[in-house]
């Protein structure tokens, strides 16, 4: 039986990539990653423990410098792809 919530909250982190698409080197984007370079940036010292608890680390094999996986996220999270050929956030919100 599905678990049954009284509210869902969800988190659109808009232009805060992780990792390029299949399709980046058609439009430029290979090596595109948000969250890793900004890890990267912070030299290890990000500090997001809130989203940290929730699982964003977990999105993704590649570690983000300064934010852990974590065991047993807070909240469930996945991560989504844009089928339409747009480029900009607004066709990604539409789907």
């Amino acid at each position: 039986m599905a678990k049954k919530y009284k509210r869902i909250f969800g988190i659109v982190l808009d232009s805060v990539g992780t990792g390029e698409a299949a399709d980046a080197a058609k439009y430029g984007d290979v090596g595109s990653d948000t969250l890793g370079h900004v890890g990267e940036a912070y030299k290890g010292d990000l500090k997001i423990p809130n989203l940290q608890k929730l699982g964003l680390a977990n999105l993704r094999d590649a570690p983000i410098l300064g934010v852990d996986k974590v065991d047993q996220p807070l909240g469930y999270y996945g991560k989504m792809k844009e089928i339409s050929a747009g480029k900009d956030s607004m066709d990604g919100h539409w789907e």
